[in-house]
């Protein structure tokens, strides 16, 4: 007759079952990591929105980043339509406005847009930084102290309304190079403030990409999957969509890597900009859907 189990049998037996769940955790999270894709509406210039939202599942994102002009115009369709028609656009292509890009309002100009953000669901502004340009060293420290201490009412209505106001790292800008995002990393306390980091404006080596990544990541909601290519002064178009993962020389898996370390949850977009602002980056919507899959199949290929 089989052995009933006792007291102490039960204790080891259920002991063992939750260190090999626990293990098993483990295993999945490792396996289970993915990219957060957000679909950004300037990929398809300036197409109407009741075309553009229907490819958002298309690409595996789970969500559209709405830009202005001038690198598209949806930000301004949405006014025209209303903010109830857009819920409903929403709804019908199943999917959710992830972040309102508003570089054209600037970081202290974001008051009424952050109230349309919460209204709307977006959960991201992606702005730019403002201040002095290209400094280096301590200069760079105290430029960034000073552009975080005048941005704290926009941070604090940020906070209210639970949305995040992602400063995004760019050319002849306040937050332009690796050591002034570290600074921002190092000195914006705020949970609803963050780093839009853009590849594009940092250096083209992979090894100190990963790493910057890895140091400021916890800083970092939102990553552009974008590099720079070789331009072309007589045809500022050759080579273009060499800024798209997977075209471009830039190897990609040191990134990845440390967005995999650092347990990433934010959004993540495959990106690049056309000449001249504006227009799609392929002649037709299912050809710019086609490159963004491309790009998002490199990066899931490589995590």
């Amino acid at each position: 007759m089989q052995r009933l189990l006792d007291r102490r049998d039960c204790g080891l037996l259920l002991a063992g079952s939750l260190a090999a769940l626990a293990l098993r955790g483990k295993q999945d999270s490792s396996k289970g990591f993915r990219l957060r894709y957000v679909l950004a509406s300037c990929m398809y210039g300036k197409a109407p929105l009741e075309e553009i939202l229907p490819e958002v599942k298309k690409t595996g994102a789970e969500s559209i980043d709405v830009w202005p002009a001038i690198h598209a115009n949806q930000r301004e369709q949405i006014e025209a339509m209303g903010h109830e028609r857009f819920l409903e656009r929403l709804d019908e292509a199943g999917t959710r406005l992830g972040i309102l890009t508003r570089f054209d309002l600037g970081p202290f100009g974001l008051g009424e847009e952050i109230l349309v953000a919460k209204k709307l669901g977006a959960k991201t502004i992606v702005t730019g930084s403002a201040g002095p340009k290209d400094l280096a060293g301590s200069e760079s420290r105290t430029a960034v102290k000073t552009f975080l201490e005048k941005l704290k009412p926009q941070v604090a209505q940020a906070e209210d309304a639970g949305v995040t106001i992602a400063i995004e790292n760019h050319a002849r800008a306040l937050l332009s190079t690796p050591d002034s995002l570290r600074h921002f990393a190092e000195l914006a306390h705020s949970p609803n403030l963050g780093i839009a980091f853009a590849p594009y404006h940092l250096p083209q080596d992979a090894k100190l990409l990963g790493a910057l990544l890895e140091e400021v990541g916890a800083k970092v909601v939102h990553y552009y999957a974008w590099q720079s290519f070789a331009h072309d002064p007589g045809d500022p178009t050759k080579n273009e969509r060499d800024q798209l993962p997977g075209r471009g020389p830039l190897d990609f898996c040191p990134m990845l890597e440390a967005l995999k370390k650092i347990d990433y949850r934010g959004t993540t977009s495959v990106f690049m900009h056309p000449t001249p602002r504006g227009i799609p980056i392929a002649e037709t919507t299912e050809e710019v859907t086609r490159l963004v899959n491309d790009a998002r199949r490199y990066l899931d290929e490589r995590i």
